[in-house]
């Protein structure tokens, strides 16, 4: 389904009872976050506010749920778009043998055809106004959470040209506002538009780039999706919408966007000139990415719709919006990655407490010995697949997006010490886990059931009774409260047949966590628990959701995991991971430590007595009221 433009979208939302107008005023400046925070980890309505001191409502939390986010693309599930992919991709690749059967394919061509972008003569809606002199800090930028440098644009489409070769990249990359005319460009090194500015640096040009805002909200999506590259984003969202995607000329730039947006923001960015230094900003991992130097951008003209709305988005702690854009993209690309690189694979989910690229979850059609190996090493050399720290592959009948299952398939058929492989290479520039930045370890879990050749001769079995494993919890508690430094233990999943505890810890010297596994996985109340997690002290341990969240983020698999064989038959092998803060004093770690993210109390104090103004029904209390205990000294950079 096309949406005719954003404002054709947020209709649909509303007469859904998907939507929320907010009359009251609130400021862009952190209330706006703290109000999105609270009502998306209650799963609730995208909001629309109508007065924030600007001239442009803003629009935020419009894809916040699996319902929301099929509506934007159009469809009843996610899965749809998925089977969609797939049955084209096998009357295309099909064989044809006859001329009956290729005729048939005149249809599906046709279609694909119809899907390609245009560039088409004359001004869009995205045009309608013209800023006489261009000044981004008219729109209602948000400056998210309280250390944030500044205000931050959050879902820009942004394009960008190949000099080369001609060809379009659309991006997605966050940009923090300086001044009237100058933004940062936050790509990556790893993104198509850092290695467009490269050429551009090398041919010594300035670098046009035009960054749209609103219109269909298929046009978001694309941006983010993990497409090959060379492949036109534009190209995707006609598919999506089953239209193509009519593009104008900018005025100022050699560049087309899509007529019916609601900013357009041109401009260029000069690779001769120094980078500025962006950032920090709370982001997607729940914690702040620290600052960092990053391109310039110009602003040469702002145009924009006779009614624009402002959309945007946070990301912090999960879940968020993010999320769901996240779940879109690990169904939709199931499809492609069975039937071109994977074909055994049959299902992939991507945690939401994983942050996208810390924590994999693959199901396989399991054939042969190693074959999990196989597909942990072919999602690795995959596009995007290629920052998962961990990856766990499973098989059988289990249903991967049901934790409790998955967690007991798991704990059923891993041995720590044969089923645990550790490497190293790229990570995600995010995670601040790593020694060096944007590299680091992996861990590869397979949790497959083995076979004869996978198996040791007279080993203990993998599972381990759970009414063994409950009995043993009372023993493990009474044991730890013998050590002042270990502030919590959660042994609630030993009662549902997983052996798995975890263990806060307030660290005092160096090799205190590896001290403290010895000496817990010695004592014979841990025999049958094959995991020990180490996490912070002031982490409250009993939410496993917040245990795996922050767990995922601080942990570097390959450097933190200490092995221990079991001494004898009645005994499991066992593995320690040390989940805690890495600092310079006791682990040797040379990098700035960042903060996780809170509201501060004034924005609290200020949303509280303003929220039965809003009209968002029963009161909810901040989330940032949980975290703030958790918080280090310093700011973003933790002390």
């Amino acid at each position: 389904m096309a949406y005719r433009n954003l404002q054709h979208f947020i209709k649909v939302l509303e007469e859904a009872g998907e939507l929320k107008r907010i009359r009251e005023y609130v400021s862009p400046k952190l209330e706006i976050t703290e109000i999105t925070d609270r009502i998306s980890k209650e799963y609730g309505p995208a909001l629309l506010f109508e007065n924030t001191g600007y001239d442009f409502p803003v629009l935020i939390n419009s894809m916040g749920t699996e319902k929301r986010m099929a509506m934007a693309l159009g469809v009843n599930q996610l899965d749809e778009v998925a089977q969609e992919i797939e049955a084209l991709f096998k009357t295309i690749t099909g064989p044809k043998n006859s001329f009956i059967d290729k005729l048939k394919l005149l249809p599906q061509l046709g279609a694909i055809a119809s899907w390609m972008p245009k560039e088409v003569s004359g001004k869009g809606e995205c045009q309608e106004v013209v800023m006489k002199e261009p000044d981004i800090t008219k729109l209602p930028v948000l400056t998210c959470w309280p250390e944030d440098g500044g205000p931050f644009v959050t879902l820009p489409v942004i394009q960008t040209r190949d000099p080369l070769t001609g060809i379009r990249n659309v991006g997605l990359y966050r940009m923090q506002v300086f001044t009237p005319t100058m933004t940062g460009m936050h790509w990556h090194r790893h993104k198509v538009s850092a290695r467009h500015f490269n050429e551009y640096k090398k041919a010594g040009k300035r670098m046009p780039v035009a960054v749209t805002i609103g219109g269909d909200p298929a046009y978001t999506y694309a941006a983010t999706a993990p497409l090959p590259d060379g492949v036109d984003e534009f190209m995707l969202a006609g598919f999506l919408r089953k239209k193509r995607v009519e593009l104008v000329k900018c005025l100022t730039i050699d560049m087309h966007v899509p007529s019916d947006v609601d900013f357009v923001i041109e401009g260029y960015v000069d690779p001769d000139e120094d980078f500025i230094l962006e950032g920090p900003f709370g982001d997607h991992t729940g914690y702040y990415s620290l600052a960092d130097y990053y391109p310039r951008f110009h602003i040469t003209a702002i145009t924009h719709r006779k009614d624009p709305v402002y959309l945007c988005t946070i990301v912090g702690i999960p879940p968020q919006e993010d999320a769901w854009i996240g779940k879109a993209t690990e169904r939709i690309f199931l499809a492609p990655i069975k039937m071109t690189m994977v074909p055994e694979i049959v299902d992939m989910v991507l945690p939401v407490e994983g942050g996208f690229h810390n924590l994999v979850i693959v199901k396989i059609r399991k054939d042969y010995p190693g074959q999990a190996l196989k597909v942990m090493n072919s999602l690795w050399g995959a596009g995007q697949m290629m920052f998962t720290k961990m990856m766990i592959i499973v098989d059988g009948d289990v249903n991967i997006h049901d934790q409790k299952e998955v967690a007991q398939y798991i704990s059923n058929h891993v041995d720590p010490l044969r089923d645990i492989s550790y490497s190293q290479g790229p990570t995600d520039v995010l995670d601040h886990s790593c020694s060096r930045m944007a590299f680091g370890g992996k861990m590869g879990i397979d949790a497959t059931r083995k076979l004869e050749e996978e198996t040791v001769p007279g080993a203990m079995p993998d599972a381990v009774p759970a009414r063994d494993l409950a009995d043993s919890g009372p023993s493990i508690e009474e044991l730890i409260r013998q050590y002042p430094e270990l502030k919590g233990v959660n042994i609630r999943l030993l009662q549902w047949g997983i052996p798995l505890v975890f263990v806060s810890i307030e660290k005092n010297r160096a090799g205190h966590v590896r001290e403290m596994a010895a000496t817990l996985l010695a004592h014979p109340a841990f025999r049958l628990v094959k995991v020990l997690a180490f996490l912070e002290h002031t982490m409250d341990i009993s939410d496993v959701a917040d245990a795996v969240w922050r767990f995922s983020n601080n942990l570097d698999p390959r450097r933190d995991h200490l092995d221990f064989p079991a001494r004898s038959k009645e005994e499991v092998n066992h593995v320690m991971f040390d989940g805690t803060r890495k600092m310079k004093e006791f682990d040797g770690f040379d990098r700035d430590w960042p903060n996780i993210l809170a509201s501060d109390p004034g924005t609290i104090g200020r949303v509280d007595s303003i929220w039965p103004a809003l009209g968002l029904g029963a009161f909810i209390p901040s989330p940032s009221k949980k975290y703030a205990r958790q918080l280090y000294e310093g700011g973003a950079v933790a002390r």
